[in-house]
């Protein structure tokens, strides 16, 4: 029995697995801001093909990384509170400082943790985790989860006849700057008002026409009396 045996072997051992599961992860994040000009370009930015067994398994590690990348978006716009324009050298025993420092230091934190989990210091793990802190953890900060999708491809992998599928972020590269709550109150709240128009004009309406009708009887009872 396979208990607490969880993930796929992948007809690797742990090492070459964990490496799979590392040059995956770059491969993709690498996509969403490749260069126009480069050669092997990909068709479509954000997007990998592989096989189907082994998209499901790095699925869950890459949107672990995005995960702990939004939680720093926060703590970034905090720093950015305490950061100076000049290009002088800062004074690390000030208090301005002290305060930059321990504002960024969850980012910083979040980064080394980031760059370890693709596998150290390599060209293609810096770029993957400039890409991850400036591109798209903005772009998901208000998406809880769900950060990409596997989709089977209908052609089989030469060879042994695998199936093979495309991992790619959800979503475009414009990013929402509205809280989906936020969206959904204002939009109650406009049709609360027009709701609130609506039987206003209704009330104006429903008035006037009865002081017509008063008007009106009032006329009949006096020609009556005549």
């Amino acid at each position: 029995m396979r208990h607490r045996k969880r993930g796929r072997k992948l007809g690797r051992n742990n090492s070459h697995r964990h490496a799979l599961m590392r040059n995956l992860a770059k491969s993709l994040l690498i996509t969403v801001d490749a260069d126009e000009d480069a050669e092997g370009k990909p068709a479509v930015p954000g997007r990998i093909k592989t096989t189907m067994a082994k998209a499901k398994e790095v699925q869950p590690f890459v949107e672990r990384l995005i995960t702990i990348a939004r939680r720093t978006l926060i703590h970034e716009r905090a720093s950015e509170e305490f950061q100076s324009d000049s290009n002088e050298v800062p004074d690390k025993s000030s208090s301005e400082w002290q305060e930059w420092a321990a504002a960024r230091a969850p980012v910083v934190a979040a980064r080394r943790r980031v760059q370890a989990l693709l596998g150290g210091g390599d060209p293609d793990s810096k770029k993957a985790v400039d890409v991850l802190f400036s591109t798209l953890a903005p772009r998901f900060e208000f998406r809880a989860g769900g950060y990409t999708r596997v989709l089977r491809s209908a052609q089989r992998r030469l060879g042994d006849g695998g199936a093979t599928a495309i991992l790619e972020f959800v979503g475009d590269d414009e990013v929402s700057m509205v809280r989906p709550e936020t969206a959904s109150a204002v939009s109650d709240s406009e049709s609360d008002s027009e709701v609130e128009t609506a039987v206003e004009e209704a009330n104006g309406d429903g008035q006037e026409a009865d002081s017509e009708a008063d008007s009106k009887t009032g006329q009949e009872t006096e020609d009556d009396k005549d």
